[in-house]
Parts: structure tokens; C-alpha cells; sequence
């Protein structure tokens, strides 16, 4: 299992480099930050910092969106930190959460979400694309390589990252949805032709590491009830689409939203965020991982074993160096890829 950290781009970037540095240096494989443009800093920018401040870590968004860049831009950002670092990114993409509604946009809708995932890749490995009816290819592209991550939690969407991306993002580490929306992932990805075990997984979530005192517990559910309200919002898109009671849609990911009464993207994604007071314990402990290192393990070797190929650590809490140091000392020489 690979290991990834994950973080917000709030100034100083100089933070986030360290840190990504600092993750590197404990065994840690991914970076990824957040993308929203108004709400943080430009991450490419600090991507580019980042690079060329570690060695081998992968660096990437998650999550883009088609709408806040055009396609092209995003392709030759891409393909430009490639060339500088040696094909060290990924693109994880979605239909655009925080970026386009703070800007006062409504989310991609997902038929144009699958063609930016074609053309993006394309361009970013040197093919040709078409935008617009217009063919389009980035000449100065040799020897490009851009893996594309999908962000998805609904039927459809997930159906699509299976027929066309190259990974898998789940952004909550429950276990009973984590193998529900694999096994429907990798049906897609049969149904389209693909080799389903070639798309990869990646489920993504906050990781708290406690004492194992129930005081502890407490404090971390707190750090963490964020990713609650930030899940939430998609699943109040889901709802919206599919009706409160969907065959299509598992209960285990949509009742706990029944008390949301709102959402305000200036607390997006940060700890006492107000807007998650709805969100239970239950529903922290399922999505997040929480606890001593042993509950940690425990809880990764049985998404590793419904197919997960990397956990991204989501480090937005008062703890962001000690978990990283954590998992470097406990997690991932136990379940990393060489461990």
C-alpha cells in the first residue's frame, strides 16, 4: 500500500513544502493538496516548490475541476512540471466542489468531466485532442506521462472513473462503502474492456493517531468532524439526484445528512467548522481513521484487503506533524509498499 499526505495550501507555502518534505522523508509517496483558488493559494505554484524540494514524491490535486482552468492550461501545467521533475505528478480531478461554488458556479456536470479527463491526458502526453471542434497538441510534449485520478461517490460517476480514469479516488475510509463502490469501479472498468485491477484505488480521509484514552478519541473526533460536512456536501448532491431512500444509492452514505441545514465554504475543510455540528461520532469514526496506531493498522489492512492500493492521509487538524511521524514510524514500514 502506497501512502499519501494531503493538504491545504494556506499560506506560508513554505509550510506545506516542509511538510511535504518532511512526509517524503518518513516513507510517505503522494502529495496532494487541495484546489480552490479563492479559498487557498494556487497549489501548482507550490506544487512546483515541492518538486523540486524532494526527490521521488508524486504531487497532485485533489481535486481539480474542468471548469476553473481550461483544459489546455491544465495539460501544460501539467506537462510542464513533467518535464522540469521527470513525470512526478498525478491529476486527481472532479466535478469541482468548493472552487466553482465559491466563485459562484455550480459544479461541473459529469459529461463534461469525462471529456476534460480524455483531453487532459491526451495533451499532457503529447496527443492530440480536440476542444471546442478545435485539434489541439502541446509540440513540445516528449515523453509525457499523466495518470488521471477520478474523485467519485454516485452510480454514475463512479461508472465513469471505472470506463475512463486511471484511479480511484474515495475520499472516506469506511469499509462497508469503500467495498461497495470498488466492486462498482471495477465493473465499470470490465464493462468498458479495461483490466478493472489496473485502475487505482485511493481512498483518502483524516488520520488522527490518540492515546488510546477516551479523552483522546474525543479530541480527534473534534479535529475531524470537518470531513463529515465536507463529504456531506456531495452526498446532499447525491440525494438531491436520487431521492433520500435510492436502491442506487447505499443509506450508510446518505442519512447521516438529514440535519445538515447548510454550508459555508469559509470553513470549508478546517476544524470547528460550525456547519458539521450534524455530523455524529458514528459517522467520524467510520469515515476517519482514529485511535491508537494498532486501530490504524487494523483499519488499513482491511481496506487494503478490499482492493485499496493507497491511503491519503488528510492532515487538516493540530497534529499534522505527528501523525506524519506516526505513520513513518508504526504504519508504513508495517504496510507500505516496501514494507
Amino acid at each position: 500500500m502506497d501512502f499519501g499526505l494531503v493538504l491545504q495550501t494556506d499560506p506560508p507555502a513554505a509550510a506545506v513544502v516542509d511538510l511535504m518534505r518532511r512526509a517524503e522523508q518518513r516513507g510517505f509517496r503522494y502529495g496532494w493538496t487541495f484546489d480552490s483558488a479563492v479559498l487557498w493559494q494556487e497549489p501548482f505554484v507550490i506544487h512546483s516548490r515541492i518538486l523540486d524540494h524532494t526527490d521521488h514524491l508524486i504531487v497532485g490535486p485533489m481535486v481539480t475541476n474542468p471548469g476553473t482552468r481550461t483544459w489546455e492550461v491544465t495539460a501544460s501545467t501539467f506537462a510542464t512540471l513533467n518535464e522540469m521533475y521527470g513525470n512526478r505528478t498525478v491529476c486527481g480531478i472532479g466535478r469541482g466542489d468548493s472552487a466553482m461554488r465559491v466563485a459562484g458556479r455550480a459544479p461541473n456536470t459529469l459529461a463534461r468531466l469525462g471529456r476534460s479527463i480524455d483531453v487532459i491526458r491526451d495533451l499532457a502526453e503529447g496527443r492530440e485532442a480536440e476542444i471546442d471542434g478545435r485539434p489541439l497538441r502541446l509540440p513540445w510534449v516528449r515523453d509525457g506521462r499523466l495518470p488521471v485520478w477520478m474523485g467519485a461517490y454516485g452510480p454514475k460517476a463512479l461508472a465513469m472513473a471505472g470506463a475512463k480514469a486511471d484511479g480511484f479516488i474515495l475520499q472516506l475510509a469506511d469499509p462497508f462503502l469503500t467495498e461497495w463502490m470498488v466492486k462498482a469501479v471495477r465493473a465499470a472498468a470490465a464493462d468498458a474492456g479495461r483490466d478493472p485491477d489496473a485502475v487505482t484505488v485511493c481512498v483518502a480521509a483524516p488520520a488522527y493517531v490518540t492515546d488510546g484514552t477516551a479523552a483522546g478519541l474525543a479530541h480527534a473526533r473534534e479535529q475531524c468532524r470537518w470531513f463529515g460536512g465536507m463529504v456531506g456536501n456531495h452526498v446532499a448532491d447525491l440525494v438531491s439526484r436520487y431521492g433520500e431512500n435510492s436502491d442506487l444509492v447505499p443509506e450508510e452514505l446518505t442519512a447521516y445528512i438529514k440535519e445538515r441545514q447548510g454550508y459555508d465554504y469559509a470553513h470549508h475543510g478546517r476544524s470547528g467548522n460550525p456547519d458539521t455540528a450534524f455530523v455524529p461520532d458514528s459517522v467520524i469514526d467510520r469515515f476517519c481513521l482514529l485511535g491508537p496506531v494498532e486501530a490504524h493498522l487494523e483499519k488499513l489492512e482491511s481496506l487494503r484487503a478490499l482492493g485499496v492500493d493507497q491511503f491519503a492521509v488528510y492532515a487538516m487538524h493540530d497534529a499534522r506533524e505527528a501523525v506524519i511521524d506516526a505513520y513513518g514510524e508504526h504504519v508504513i514500514p508495517a504496510l507500505g509498499a516496501a514494507g
